[in-house]
């Protein structure tokens, strides 16, 4: 017998598929059709919004073609929530006018094909990096705006292309193929599987969402050449269509574009459908990882997991230092940071490819590689407009080489990701030296780890410092310090712009 390999599962999901009967929609009385709408909105907007559900993700999509007209993609963590929303849309004055098209229930997988260490490590050795990404599989987060595209697909079983007869290591070494294939659209695609096997005649779904129809087609188009589909993979009916928000769906019927609305930013809805900040695994390890940060038009990020009063203590206190800290309100943006012990210049072509995909969407700020003075390691800062698209950044990210640590994941203590500084050309070396000095004043400081100066690859003048203190209150103690204060002092002379400043708690 062939290896089994391990599996983890997530959220169940149902692809809900229907087609309008549009005879019987053009014929029925306008009142029953503003009834039909405003009870099918309600309904979507709650579905949406996961009002059923402590977690989850609802997509409303338009479909092109003579399948469907209209898809539902529900993902909840229990089979029974799936179950309800089934049967509740049935119930609605909407579902008089729409006949079943087709549907798939499944649930959300990781297998050991991506990670041995997930399955087979101490849940409290498990690298960071690999664990949030595993999460990410398991508790999508699909964007908003996008073009989807949906279809059911198994593995081949006839003869010698047999997938379930082949011995892991081959599994294993096609199935990373397949996987380099999708590394090629990070930034551009965000695919969410879903396995099928005992709920459904297919064994998996398999959903892409992109900003780009176009890039929909390229990647099911080159990865049809990977040897895992081309002689193991056996595919059924594509469904594509484009995400539109509740409130559209008047519009949708009365064929209008769609979407004609912008999608609801209710922090009630984006704290079912994306997770809190507080909401962690089993290991303690925080599903969300979103952080808050500020950022001036050159893109240095500024991050602060503090609640308004604290935030604003912080900000205030180094304002008094002239350090930048950003503002409460209209200026946030969102950094994702992650530390590599890859080779520098292995890890730069990598994130070279990632940055290329990141920077044809309209959120993404910076991907930056920075060299670490004093520790064998290298830090990777993306930052973006929105909180989801750091976040599927990060699970991309998150598969870089040598990937040992995400900013905001320690396990204890209070950890700043700043100063953030340009510096003037002429005054490098002296700032440098003058690091030297300050991280003599930071091992005398009561509460202090460790300190690191990050330079970046590509632009030497631009740093950052990057500290690990026992509890906020020390690190707050420093920067209140007369020490402190004479460097910053010192660093206007050489500095070409205010230092800014991340919190991370």
């Amino acid at each position: 017998m062939a290896e089994v390999p391990p599996t983890d599962e997530g959220w169940f999901v149902l692809h809900d598929l229907r087609a309008v009967d549009w005879d019987a929609w053009q014929a029925a009385p306008e009142r029953d059709r503003e009834r039909a709408v405003a009870d099918g909105s309600e309904f979507l907007r709650d579905a949406v919004a996961v009002t059923d559900a402590d977690e989850g993700h609802t997509a409303v999509t338009s479909v092109v073609g003579d399948g469907a007209d209209l898809m539902l993609v529900h993902m909840r963590p229990a089979f029974d929530d799936i179950s309800a929303l089934e049967r509740q849309f049935e119930s609605t004055e909407l579902a008089r006018f729409l006949d079943r098209a087709d549907s798939h229930v499944s649930v959300t997988e990781v297998s050991g094909y991506v990670s041995t260490e997930y399955f087979e490590g101490d849940a409290e050795e498990i690298d960071k990096g690999t664990r949030r990404y595993m999460q990410s599989k398991l508790h999508p987060d699909p964007p908003e705006n996008a073009y989807v595209s949906y279809y059911p697909m198994s593995k081949r079983r006839e003869g010698a292309d047999n997938w379930y007869t082949l011995s892991m290591d081959e599994r294993r070494e096609l199935m990373a193929e397949h996987g380099d294939t999708g590394r090629n659209y990070a930034g551009r695609i965000t695919q969410t599987i879903a396995s099928s096997l005992g709920y459904d005649e297919h064994e998996w779904s398999v959903t892409l969402f992109g900003d780009d129809p176009v890039d929909i087609k390229r990647i099911v188009y080159e990865m049809r050449f990977d040897e895992v589909s081309a002689r193991y993979g056996e595919f059924d009916a594509f469904y594509v269509g484009r995400r539109f928000p509740p409130a559209d769906l008047d519009a949708y019927l009365a064929g209008e574009r769609v979407p004609t609305s912008e999608f609801e930013t209710d922090d009630s809805a984006d704290a079912h459908h994306r997770h809190t900040e507080t909401d962690s695994d089993d290991s303690g390890n925080a599903h969300n990882g979103h952080t808050e940060t500020d950022s001036d038009d050159g893109g240095h990020a500024h991050q602060a997991h503090a609640d308004g009063a604290d935030k604003d203590d912080i900000r205030g206190s180094l304002a008094d230092l002239d350090i930048y800290a950003g503002k409460p309100h209209g200026e946030d943006v969102y950094a994702t940071v992650l530390y590599s012990e890859a080779d520098p210049d292995e890890l730069a072509g990598d994130v070279d490819g990632l940055r290329g995909n990141f920077e044809h969407y309209d959120t993404h700020v910076r991907t930056a590689v920075y060299d670490a003075r004093e520790r064998d390691r290298t830090a990777v800062v993306s930052i973006w407009e929105t909180a989801s698209a750091a976040e599927t950044a990060a699970g991309f990210l998150s598969d870089l080489p040598g990937v040992v640590a995400r900013a905001g994941d320690e396990e204890s203590g209070f950890g700043t990701m700043g100063m953030f500084y340009t510096v003037k050309p002429e005054y490098r070396e002296d700032f440098t030296d003058r690091f030297d000095t300050v991280l003599g004043l930071l091992d005398d400081s009561e509460g202090h780890l460790e300190t690191d100066l990050m330079v970046n690859a590509d632009d030497e003048n631009d740093m950052f410092i990057s500290s690990g203190w026992r509890a906020r209150d020390d690190a707050m103690g420093f920067f209140r310090s007369e020490a402190f204060r004479n460097t910053v002092d010192w660093g206007r002379e050489v500095l070409a712009d205010r230092p800014r400043h991340v919190f991370l708690a």
